[in-house]
């Protein structure tokens, strides 16, 4: 049965999406959805096209145009004015706009961004603002100056930081997500390497050329490092590439299987590993050394993640009750609790916050049992969850983006896997990669 939230629990949701992060009022029930366009209002903001005073900008100038416009419709904070609702005057400074223009009539934003876009010297200059339209005395919120290489990749650097300071700004103090990464598993070529993508899918790339089987990517706090479990002579072996120095960097073998690596904020590392005979959790330092045993059970013990916040608690997915379950520990293997009751979970991420676990579950599972494997969220303290996808196909391994107002999940397994992302209480959702693409990361920044 479906239970419906009343117009009041759903402004607490969006003033705590705005907090920084998406928390639905949350049920042990079948189905229950939330989302934030529930009625209680976004802040409503214009993006201008930028003025672009010559023909070889232009290009480029569309391109950071269309990138900003995307990131500010995609944080989840606010309620974008379509273009076709904007004044036809295009501002390029603050002398040169009529607030009244943007703050009524159909536009009726309570903020405008908007400015300039140059070339200089071989560089993308951006001189952005952004006003608020129902202030005329002090109207501006932001003014600043932008330069990166004049091309692609610049125009879309500039329109990414633009579109995190002014969610930082405007969203409730939390920095924005434009600027991050997405690593994640593709498969091509008889063999699986490890990638990355923009958070919007953009500028994807290989980052391993390892020819075999590698798997379960986890980028490091400091973006330096990128650990995952890669096929070798021994099995599977924990892996670490090195983003500065573009390469792999030393990690040490160890006998049996040896899966699922997960950095913690201060750079220590959880991993699955069957040295003992059955798969138990470990943590290492970052490189591999004074690794040490947290779990001692029958049964598989896999898919670890710190909670970001404390640092000092892991969730992972556990066998030793029969069926994989979602479990959470202190860092020292004590305090022990089963998060889930029943079905098969498969995979859990840790809210930024520390506050909730989006996990894949199967909650139904059995011969003839309806449904099927989707993306729930649950309330670490309560252990009420919902449900945040249904009818796309089997979901898998969630991981949160830094602002905890997004999650990224696999849809389909195998060739046919593609990486998709939502907003936390489940609306919004999107492919990012196509077939072939599984396992995705978000980097922590």
């Amino acid at each position: 049965m479906t239970i419906r939230i009343q117009q009041s629990l759903r402004r607490a949701l969006l003033s705590l999406a705005l907090a920084g992060c998406i928390a639905p009022q949350l049920h042990a029930q079948d189905n229950v959805f939330t989302g934030t366009n529930t009625g209680a209002d976004r802040v409503r903001i214009a993006a201008a096209d930028f003025r672009g005073g010559t023909p070889d900008a232009a290009a480029l100038k569309r391109t950071f145009d269309t990138v900003l416009y995307s990131d500010l419709g995609n944080a989840g904070v606010f309620d974008l004015v379509s273009k076709s609702m904007q004044p036809q005057a295009t501002p390029g400074a603050p002398a040169e706009i009529r607030l009244a223009d943007w703050g009524g009539g159909t536009t009726n934003a309570a903020f405008v961004a908007f400015g300039s876009f140059s070339i200089n010297a071989g560089r993308a200059v951006v001189s952005a603002y952004v006003d608020d339209t129902h202030n005329a005395q002090f109207p501006q919120v932001l003014g600043k100056q932008y330069t990166e290489a004049a091309d692609e990749n610049g125009a879309r650097t500039i329109a990414h930081k633009l579109a995190d300071e002014i969610i930082l700004r405007l969203g409730g103090g939390i920095p924005g997500i434009a600027e991050s990464k997405i690593y994640y598993v593709h498969a091509g070529g008889g063999s699986k390497e490890i990638w990355a993508m923009d958070y919007d899918g953009a500028n994807a790339h290989a980052v391993t050329n390892l020819g075999t089987i590698s798997i379960s990517p986890r980028v490091s706090p400091d973006n330096s490092r990128v650990a995952f479990s890669s096929l070798g002579k021994y099995g599977f072996q924990i892996r670490v590439f090195s983003l500065l120095l573009n390469r792999m960097v030393s990690f040490p073998d160890s006998s049996g299987t040896n899966l699922s690596p997960a950095w913690s904020a201060n750079g220590q590392l959880a991993y699955s590993s069957s040295r003992s005979g059955d798969p138990e959790i470990y943590v290492s330092d970052g490189s591999g050394n004074s690794a040490r045993r947290i779990t001692n059970s029958r049964g598989p013990d896999v898919s670890p993640t710190w909670n970001p916040k404390t640092g000092s608690q892991l969730a992972w997915i556990s066998g030793r009750t029969g069926l994989p379950q979602v479990y959470i520990m202190d860092t020292d293997g004590a305090g022990v609790q089963r998060m889930t009751d029943t079905g098969y979970a498969t995979s859990v991420s840790w809210s930024p916050n520390g506050q909730f676990l989006a996990f894949a579950w199967d909650r139904k599972y059995g011969p003839g049992a309806p449904g099927g494997q989707d993306i729930y969220l649950m309330d670490v303290a309560s252990k009420k969850w919902i449900q945040l996808t249904n009818g796309i196909g089997r979901c898998d391994f969630p991981s949160w983006s830094p602002d905890g107002r997004h999650i990224v999940f696999a849809v389909g397994s195998g060739a046919r896997a593609e990486v998709w992302t939502m907003l936390a209480d489940g609306t919004g959702k999107h492919k990012l990669a196509g077939t072939g693409s599984d396992m995705p990361n978000w980097s922590f920044r």
